[in-house]
């Protein structure tokens, strides 16, 4: 069982940029395909971006942030980050990375195809 610990969010303007970070314990994270997703109060979770298993050949990403996002992973750390720029205030959400190994070649966009969530992360996006 891998077990995540997201890190990295806070408050900033718009037009701001921060990176998230997904850590994992327990297992090696580049056994599983690795997905961000966010949440705001009263909606469904929303996915954000995906990275494949290994070496994170495969990627994908939602539209409201392609362009402005970019998902990568460091084995040797066992972390996948979330570079996000040209944040908008609606990108503030609780952001979530999760991680799932029934089929770790692809680039799942569903937040039940995942099996392992870590517990979350504020970012506020101020206009």
């Amino acid at each position: 069982q891998v077990h995540l610990v997201e890190s990295g969010g806070g408050l900033v303007q718009a037009e701001d940029s921060l990176r998230l970070s997904c850590a994992a314990s327990g297992r090696t994270l580049s056994s599983y395909a690795v997905g961000w997703f966010r949440q705001v109060p009263g909606k469904e979770r929303e996915f954000i971006a995906a990275i494949s298993w290994r070496g994170g050949s495969s990627t994908n990403y939602a539209d409201s942030v392609k362009g402005r996002f970019t998902i990568s992973r460091d084995n040797a750390k066992n972390t996948v980050y979330l570079q996000m720029n040209s944040l908008k205030p609606e990108d503030t959400a609780v952001y979530y990375c999760a991680a799932e190994s029934r089929l770790p070649a692809g680039t799942p966009r569903r937040s039940y195809e995942y099996d392992y969530w870590g517990q979350g992360t504020q970012v506020t996006v101020s206009s």
